[in-house]
């Protein structure tokens, strides 16, 4: 019995003390510091309990979780039945000192207050506050402490003010009002609705250029939502409506297991406005509509569009969100309003009907067929002078073509048919391969007019060409080029910057009537030319055979003075040159059988069409140099005709003197001579 008395004695003296410090004003100064510590343990905050009163019905709590930021509690409750009727006011003056708190940086004040009433099993809260400086009520029931039910009024929210809270910039401003009815908000549960409207908006022009470098007209929009909730379907309407864009978007979604079965369709005056939310560099106005019907295992979205003025449809099908084939049509897309879409510059104007089916459009096993047409193209000729720095007008050039793409895993594979009034490019087969980005093709190009490339080669040509070859990039660039011109063949190569060339039987009388230069030469030639674009320096080294001149005012001379006809004889040799970008310096050795022609260090200027050169010629035993200089087509010709001069007189005197004389003064004429 004694030890009874004790435990009895000693449960009683542990609920005395543990009603002291609960429920009393000694208990409560005890309890407090010790509540206070854990408060600013959990918040990092200097949190402070200004007041903690608790007895054994009431409760008053005023916590200071730092300066100008403060909570307050006031009620009654009971323990037995577990109910209470509280209020509270939250004063949030100084939201940015919070940070600890919110984990994220809030800016400016947020206050609240109302009432809980009821019991752990229900209560009911209510409140109102005045977030974003509107008026907002709101009210919600709690079952076993979980909602089900919540009734919210927001009315004229300052969307400015919103977005300074979340400190974010001042893109937009508006007034938005909301209303939240919802009679359950258990999961699988759902019955209510949401109205959303927004009115007044208009976007910050100054903001989305500071930012996003986008310069906008003043932008009205307004925004209406509403969705009706039942179970796990949502049923929805969604409007927005600016005098950039208009965006609508309709149907149903339901959750778990997902499907939608919804309606969309975009009008966008201007697609730069959308940068902040897609990332995508892009302008222009779009007109997008369609449909997304599915699951998550399978959903097909369809839909038709007026991109860059074209008529497109297509549709993909898509398996967990991932799409897996897609199919699109496109006609009379206008190329120039598609690079001004995506920013390029204007290089051609042109039509594009484009068709794509891509049978598995995972890109590890991609399999596809492309097919593309364009026509009516017109090149920028103004444009792609001054781009590319040509010194002379590009022609105005016109072209179509035709391209066939099939898709096969990493490798694409091309065929192409492009022909214009500057040149065709046929290819039969071009091959790129996504993994490395390697690219092998052949090609045969065709140019109708040589001197049509004046804009680029700065050189007047004749006549046409055609070549072919193939072209190889990886970690190098090989480049071949096979021809046959000027009645003979061109076998080229390119490696990275170096370029050889073999000519095989060209004949000179074409080379110099493609050239434009006077036809001086009929001649063979077999050369090989070594050349290094990046330094625009290289060697050139030919052999000439068979060569015969054509009348020219050098051989006339000749023919003058040394009374030889050079015409009648055949020559052979050599011909060398060194380039150094438009500089040349060229050398040439003739000989016949009786005669020689040699010239060295003949400097031609291709940029100024200028030569400067001294033609030694020998005519059978008689020697004369000639000069020319200036232009090309029409040099001044300097002739020393003196030793054949002196050569003439000896003989007429020699012959003159015998004729009177009768004897031989050779040796005295050549004491004069």
């Amino acid at each position: 019995m004694k030890y009874v008395t004790w435990f009895v004695g000693l449960v009683v003296a542990i609920t005395i003390s543990l009603y002291v410090l609960a429920f009393t004003g000694f208990g409560n100064s005890i309890v407090a510091p010790i509540i206070e510590s854990k408060i600013k343990e959990q918040t990092k905050l200097d949190a402070k309990l200004k007041v903690f009163s608790l007895s054994t019905d009431t409760v008053n709590i005023v916590l200071e979780l730092n300066k100008n930021n403060s909570v307050e509690v006031k009620g009654t409750y009971s323990l037995l039945s577990q109910s209470f009727n509280i209020t509270y006011n939250i004063a949030l003056h100084e939201l940015k000192t919070l940070q600890p708190l919110t984990s994220m940086q809030l800016q400016d004040s947020f206050f609240t207050q109302g009432s809980l009433k009821g019991d752990t099993k229900l209560f009911t809260l209510v409140g109102k506050s005045d977030i974003a400086k509107s008026k907002t009520a709101y009210k919600v029931i709690m079952r076993d402490m979980n909602p089900s039910s919540i009734i919210a009024k927001v009315e004229k929210a300052d969307l400015q003010s919103l977005l300074h809270m979340f400190n974010q910039k001042s893109y937009a401003s508006a007034d938005i009002n909301l209303d939240v009815n919802f009679k359950n908000i258990m999961p699988h549960k759902l019955d209510g609705d949401i109205l959303l409207i927004t009115n007044k908006g208009r976007l910050n022009a100054k903001i989305m250029k500071k930012y996003f470098n986008i310069t906008i007209p003043p932008t009205a929009f307004a925004m209406r939502l509403k969705a009706k909730l039942k179970g796990d379907d949502v049923d929805y309407t969604c409007i927005l409506n600016s005098n950039l864009a208009k965006i609508i978007s309709a149907g149903s979604i339901s959750p778990e297991p997902l499907y939608v079965n919804i309606k969309y369709a975009f009008h966008v005056k201007e697609l730069a406005l959308l940068k902040p939310i897609t990332a995508a560099d892009i302008r222009g106005k779009l007109n997008l509509s369609g449909s997304v019907v599915g699951n998550k295992d399978r959903m097909i979205v369809d839909g038709k569009s007026d991109l860059a003025s074209s008529k497109t449809t297509f549709k993909a099908l898509l398996h967990d969100f991932t799409p897996q084939r897609v199919e699109a049509n496109i006609k009379e897309l206008q190329l120039q309003k598609l690079l001004y879409m995506i920013k390029q510059p204007h290089y051609a104007d042109a039509l594009l009907d484009m068709n794509v089916k891509i049978t598995n459009a995972d890109p590890k096993n991609l399999q596809g067929v492309v097919t593309s047409k364009i026509t009516k193209g017109l090149l920028d000729s103004k444009y792609i002078t001054k781009a590319y720095g040509f010194k002379s007008m590009m022609p105005r050039t016109t072209f179509h073509a035709t391209t066939y793409t099939t898709l096969q895993k990493n490798t694409i594979d091309t065929k192409l048919n492009f022909v214009s009034n500057l040149a065709n490019l046929v290819i039969k087969r071009a091959r790129f391969d996504t993994k490395d980005a390697s690219l092998a093709s052949d090609y045969k190009v065709k140019v109708h007019n040589l001197n049509r490339l004046y804009f680029v080669t700065q050189k007047h040509l004749k006549g046409a060409l055609s070549a072919h070859g193939e072209l190889t990039k990886a970690k190098d660039l090989d480049f071949t080029l096979l021809s046959n011109i000027a009645g003979g063949k061109i076998d080229a190569a390119l490696h990275n910057d170096d370029f050889v060339a073999k000519l095989d039987a060209l004949q000179t009388m074409d080379i110099l009537d493609i050239l434009m230069y006077p036809k001086v030469f009929q001649s063979s030639i077999d050369a090989k030319l070594l050349y290094n674009i990046a330094d625009a320096k290289g060697d050139f080294k030919g052999l000439l055979s068979n060569g015969k001149f054509m009348p020219n005012q050098v051989l006339d001379l000749t023919k003058q003075y040394a009374h030889i006809d050079l015409y009648k004889q055949r020559f052979k040799g050599d011909v060398d040159a060194k380039i150094n970008k438009e500089k040349i310096i060229a050398s040439l050795g003739l000989k016949s059988n009786r005669s020689s022609i040699i010239a060295k260090n003949t400097k031609i200027d291709t940029k100024a069409n200028t030569i400067d050169a001294k033609i030694a010629i020998n005519a059978n035993g008689n020697p004369l140099s000639i000069t020319l200089k200036g232009d090309i087509n029409s040099p001044k010709i300097g002739v020393n005709a003196k030793k054949i001069i002196q050569k003439e007189a000896t003989k007429v005197i020699k012959k003159e003197i015998e004729k009177r004389l009768r004897k031989d003064v050779g040796n005295l004429l050549k004491g004069l001579f």
